[in-house]
C-alpha cells in the first residue's frame, strides 16, 4: 500500500492529528514550533496559528475552540482571533520536575479529556510522567510512573483504555478496564510488548472493528493490533519516525499520519520527514469525541 503525501509540513514534531467532520479538515500540532495547523481537504490549503507554549496534544470542544495540553497546564484556546491562539487556562499542572510538558492525550468516548506529561529530556529515563484527567478546573492523576506516555486510545464501546510508554527502556502498550461512568481505569495488563517488534510505540487510533493502530517510531511503520493484541498488519511510510495517526476523510476511511523531522541527521533517504501522509487501509475509524465540560 502506497502512502500519499498530504502536506510536506517539515514539522519538527508533528503530533495529535484530529479530523473534524463538520469542516472536512485535519488539524494537528508541531510541538517545538508551538503551532496548531489545519489542512482543508477540498482545497489543500494549510493554515496555522501560534501559541505561547508548546502544545503536546489537542481535542476539539463541543462549544468551539480546542482543548490544548501545553507546558503549564490545559487551556481552552480559540482560532478566531487572527494568527495567534487565545483563551483561558482551565487547569494548571504541578510537574514533578522542571522542563516537563504534556505529551499525548485525547477525550474518552464520553468527552472527558485525558493527557499525559513527560520530562522533555528523555535521556535520564525519569518515570515522572502522569496521565491526568481534566475535571473542572483541576487535574486528577489517573496513572503515574510513566517516562513517555503515549498511545492513548479507547475501544469503540469506551470500556477499554489503551496507554503506552514509548521510551526505549519500556516500549510497552497496556490495556485497562475503563469505567465509563467514573472515567477511572483499572486492571492494568500488558496488551503488546513492542520490544521484539520494529519501532517504538507512539500515537494511536482505534478503528470501528476495535483494532488498535499505533505508529512505530523509528521503523517507518503503522501497526494494527486486534483487540486480542495480535499483530494484524503493518503499513509502510516513506519516513522513519511516524508520530501519530487518526482516521478522517468523508467516510472516515483514510488514516492520516503525522511525522517527525529530526535535527542534525542526514535526511537524504527520507526527504519528506516531518510531513503528513494518508493511508487507505480498507477499514473505517471513529469520529473523535469532543470535550464536554
Amino acid at each position: 500500500m502506497q502512502a500519499e503525501l498530504v502536506f510536506d509540513a517539515r514539522n519538527a514534531v508533528g503530533e495529535s492529528p484530529v479530523w473534524v467532520p463538520a469542516e472536512q479538515c485535519l488539524y494537528w500540532v508541531d510541538i517545538p514550533a508551538r503551532r496548531l495547523l489545519q489542512w482543508q481537504a477540498a482545497s489543500g490549503q494549510v493554515r496555522h496559528w501560534s501559541a505561547t507554549e508548546m502544545i503536546g496534544c489537542i481535542s476539539p470542544c463541543a462549544s468551539g475552540g480546542w482543548i490544548c495540553a501545553m507546558e503549564s497546564g490545559v487551556f481552552h484556546l480559540s482560532t478566531e482571533f487572527g494568527a495567534a491562539l487565545h483563551g483561558p487556562l482551565l487547569a494548571p499542572v504541578r510537574h514533578a520536575l522542571p522542563a516537563m510538558r504534556f505529551n499525548d492525550g485525547r477525550c474518552d468516548r464520553q468527552g472527558r479529556f485525558r493527557a499525559g506529561t513527560m520530562l522533555m529530556d528523555m535521556a535520564p529515563a525519569q518515570p515522572v510522567g502522569v496521565l491526568y484527567a481534566l475535571e473542572g478546573g483541576a487535574l486528577r492523576p489517573l496513572v503515574d510512573g510513566l517516562i513517555v506516555p503515549n498511545g492513548l486510545a479507547f475501544s469503540p464501546d469506551g470500556r477499554t483504555m489503551y496507554l503506552s510508554d514509548s521510551h526505549p527502556q519500556v516500549q510497552r502498550i497496556w490495556a485497562y478496564d475503563y469505567d465509563t461512568d467514573t472515567g477511572m481505569p483499572s486492571n492494568k495488563r500488558l496488551f503488546v510488548d513492542m520490544k521484539p517488534l520494529p519501532g517504538r510505540p507512539d500515537g494511536a487510533a482505534v478503528d470501528e472493528d476495535g483494532c488498535y493502530w499505533i505508529c512505530a517510531n523509528d521503523a517507518g511503520l503503522v501497526h494494527r493490533f486486534t483487540p486480542a493484541g495480535t499483530l494484524d498488519r503493518s503499513l509502510e511510510l516513506p519516513v522513519k519516525k511516524p508520530a501519530m495517526c487518526a482516521f478522517g476523510g468523508a467516510r472516515l476511511d483514510t488514516l492520516y499520519v503525522t511525522s517527525i523531522r529530526p535535527e542534525g541527521i542526514d535526511l537524504t533517504d527520507q526527504p519528506l520527514a516531518g510531513g503528513v501522509f494518508a493511508l487507505h487501509p480498507g477499514v473505517r475509524g471513529l469520529a473523535e469525541p469532543a470535550w464536554r465540560p
